[in-house]
């Protein structure tokens, strides 16, 4: 019973997360949110791992916990300097600011 609750209310905050992914209102408040919905189907993973008697499961928690974690981490590099493959993290100079 206890399980039951604690997954519908996983349910109803993964259903939040997603109504302020799609509402926005800036970029980084829809990551911020698909990073919360990410998180909360690691613990839905966990919690349906327990109640099927599956202990295997929190390895595959853990594995879309750290893949969600660094899918969140590319994203906020692409929308802060729009290039993934640039080393060192530094964005290319613009026309305006001149090489030498």
């Amino acid at each position: 019973m206890m399980f039951a609750a604690a997954t519908a209310a996983l349910v109803v905050a993964m259903l939040l997360a997603l109504v302020r992914a799609l509402m926005g209102p800036t970029v980084y408040d829809r990551v911020l949110a698909v990073n919360a919905f990410g998180t909360k189907t690691m613990l839905m993973i966990a919690v349906l791992g327990f109640l099927m008697g599956r202990p295997d499961f929190m390895d595959i928690a853990l594995l879309y916990a750290l893949i969600n974690f660094i899918g969140t981490i590319a994203v906020l590099k692409f929308f802060r300097y729009g290039d993934l493959a640039r080393p060192g993290g530094r964005a290319a100079p613009t026309d305006s600011e001149g090489e030498s």
